[in-house]
């Protein structure tokens, strides 16, 4: 994967024959007693590994543009207004990298949770991406689209696992985190590129230790199970991951090490 330029809010990338706009929605910050261990405990202190922002985790909060000949697939939309200031730049990002946001021409969501789906809506309550044919989302969270989002419902499509929502983007179920949470394998002349979602949350201590969940998982046994599952997959050769809170722009390798994992951001 090769860089081609970058901004506050986006980088983007040459990706073999596709190219690939990582998009910066912001950041947010979070208490640290949001890991879990393995017995679902918090941890009494802190592994020292473990950066902190004024005593809180700092999870950056990205989405991925997968630039497909005239198909523009946009995985996941960040918050927009919904959630934090800290949050909401992704069509800033779109903006600064060249791409008119009325030239998505399909979404493809890894989870409903409100930083990956409520960018659908513009801040001003508008259609984000009014031109978009195709919304695609896990069969297990249509319920989302009600509320401001309930004008969409009409290009919704439920997914499940291997579905193909393109030529080169096949879904990969990895339940957990939410009921219906997935990941998009991208393939191009260059291999593989996982976007994975919320697999992982906080990346200095999960790839160690892929055994440490998150409070916000839904079924947090599952959500270890996925991701033991997917660090696996995207260690072989020719796999890079893109990850919704993973440092932006959040791509890189996982180098499996013994029963653990390592991360290196490209």
């Amino acid at each position: 994967m090769r860089p081609i330029a970058s901004g506050r809010h986006h980088a983007s990338f040459e990706f073999g024959d596709l190219k690939i706009i990582a998009l910066r929605d912001g950041y947010v910050d979070m208490p640290p007693t949001r890991l879990r261990q393995k017995s679902g405990d918090t941890f009494d202190t802190l592994p020292a590994n473990i950066p902190l922002v004024g005593g809180q985790l700092r999870l950056s909060v990205n989405a991925y543009l997968i630039i497909e000949g005239k198909r523009r697939v946009l995985i996941d939309t960040g918050a927009s207004n919904s959630w934090h200031p800290t949050m909401g730049a992704l069509l800033e990002g779109l903006q600064e990298a060249g791409i008119d946001r009325k030239d998505v021409t399909h979404v493809a969501l890894t989870h409903t949770h409100e930083d990956h789906v409520n960018g659908l809506i513009a801040p001003d309550g508008s259609e984000a991406f009014s031109r978009a044919v195709q919304i695609f989302v896990p069969k297990e969270e249509m319920s989302a689209f009600t509320g401001r989002l309930a004008q969409l419902k009409d290009r919704v499509t439920p997914i499940d696992d291997k579905f193909a929502i393109s030529e080169r983007i096949t879904t990969v179920k990895a339940a957990g985190h939410s009921a219906g949470h997935t990941a998009y394998d991208v393939v191009s002349s260059a291999g593989h590129l996982l976007v994975w979602g919320d697999i992982v949350h906080v990346p200095s201590i999960q790839f160690e230790y892929p055994e440490i969940a998150w409070e916000f998982d839904d079924d947090q046994a599952r959500a270890r199970g996925a991701r033991q599952v997917l660090m696996e997959l995207a260690a072989r050769p020719n796999y890079l991951i893109a990850g919704a809170h993973l440092d932006f722009p959040g791509i890189g390798h996982v180098v499996r090490r013994d029963d653990k994992f390592v991360f290196k951001a490209i």
